[in-house]
């Protein structure tokens, strides 16, 4: 669906006006939305407004056919379904928040999108699962080092709470609380799904809490964030960027012996994933595992357990009470 200049979305980096019309909804954003979703928003605004620019076109409040045509032409050049439903949403928090209409419920934009989905796989990549025979392989393979006990108390932390990346790394030595049988709950004070910061408890079992004892005292540390950055010295720095907890794991898993294409599947969640494949493998019913990773809906059960949760559908109970062979 062309429009005026319609030549391919470029690959390189877009940028904005000095003043773009979306600057007073990324404002509005900031402190409401989590620092990753402000700064996707951004990101995503910026380009937009860039791309109509160039084809001199308005961007807010956006025509349906230019949006119909940014997102196709995004997919052109080699963006994801997944991508282009964010950049979407995107512009249409934008109209929200100018008080426009939004073109995203268009019948031309819809119809856009469908052939978006239909021309390319819209099933997302899988993370691996870091499961709790990996979690022992990739701890066991770990040196002696300050970093190797922090590596080893990262993952376990993240595999025990099911942690996103970014909770990991918020996370301050004051937030552990330890019981007398030597396990310990965690204050997670906000999430994804907790903007307003009510925070959540969660649990560590001990063989965790003793890696966590550890990491803290080849650091040295009292207070402030519980996990930090080690330079080459061996010497702390700060809080660590969230940007090396996929990094981390992937470097245990390459010691550890895992081939490339296991290391490449690795991110920031994989212990989560592990963990929730772990319970549904061991008989755990969705309800719990939707409340131990603090998920508002089973879908991301469903879809990190797609393997798995076939073998406990009707279809499979029924052909065990045939007794089937």
């Amino acid at each position: 669906m062309p429009i005026r200049g319609s030549d391919p979305v470029s690959a390189r980096p877009a940028t904005a006006p000095k003043k773009s019309q979306f600057d007073d909804c990324v404002d509005a954003a900031e402190g409401v939305l989590s620092g990753n979703t402000v700064r996707a928003l951004r990101s995503d605004l910026a380009r937009f407004a860039a791309w109509c620019a160039e084809r001199g076109v308005r961007p807010l409040p956006a025509d349906a056919a230019t949006v119909a045509a940014y997102i196709e032409e995004s997919a052109a050049v080699g963006r994801t379904p997944g991508t282009v439903r964010r950049y979407l949403s995107s512009i249409a928090t934008a109209h929200r928040s100018a008080g426009e209409p939004s073109p995203a419920g268009r019948a031309a934009v819809q119809r856009a999108l469908k052939r978006v989905c239909r021309r390319k796989v819209c099933r997302p990549a899988q993370a691996l699962g870091l499961t709790w025979s990996l979690r022992r392989r990739l701890i066991a393979a770990a040196g002696g080092r300050t970093i190797d006990a922090r590596n080893r108390a990262l993952l376990a932390v993240a595999y025990d709470a099911m942690l996103r990346r970014s909770e990991l790394v918020a996370l301050q030595v004051d937030d552990l609380y330890t019981d007398r049988g030597g396990s310990a709950s965690l204050l997670v004070r906000r999430a994804k799904t907790d903007p307003e910061g009510a925070g959540a408890i969660l649990y560590l079992h001990r063989d965790t809490v003793r890696l966590v004892g550890d990491w803290l005292d080849a650091g040295g540390i009292g207070t402030g964030p519980l996990f930090r950055s080690v330079r080459r010295s061996g010497t702390l720095g700060g809080a660590l960027p969230e940007s090396q907890v996929p990094r981390i794991y992937k470097a245990m898993a390459e010691r550890a012996g895992l081939g490339p294409d296991e290391v490449g599947r690795i991110a920031g969640h994989s212990p989560r994933v592990g963990a929730a494949q772990d319970m549904i493998a061991s008989g755990i019913g969705v309800p719990a595992i939707m409340q131990a990773g603090r998920w508002r809906s089973a879908s991301m059960v469903q879809r990190y357990g797609e393997r798995l949760l076939p073998k406990r559908n009707g279809a499979a109970q029924l052909a065990r009470l045939q007794r089937r062979r």
